[in-house]
């Protein structure tokens, strides 16, 4: 890997960056993660046992995380 900093910089400028999610739906698509990791992590404290662990409580955990990170995005927060 011989190139340097300025050819990758060249070779970036060629290919924009496109985010998954768009700006103007980043509150939407938080909130619904939040709301979708509320329910999970209900369902998990009404019936917790190690099965559920992997079932409910870690996408629970990763659905409210990420919708944190995408409501502070969409209000200008960026953590």
């Amino acid at each position: 890997m011989d190139s340097s900093l300025h050819e990758v910089w060249q070779a970036a400028s060629g290919s924009p960056f496109l985010p998954t999610v768009g700006k103007g739906s980043q509150f939407f698509v938080g909130f619904l993660l939040l709301l979708i990791g509320l329910a999970l992590g209900g369902l998990f404290t009404l019936n917790r046992s190690l099965v559920n662990v992997p079932v409910l409580g870690i996408p629970a955990s990763l659905a409210v995380a990420f919708g944190v990170v995408y409501m502070f995005c969409a209000v200008g927060v960026y953590v």
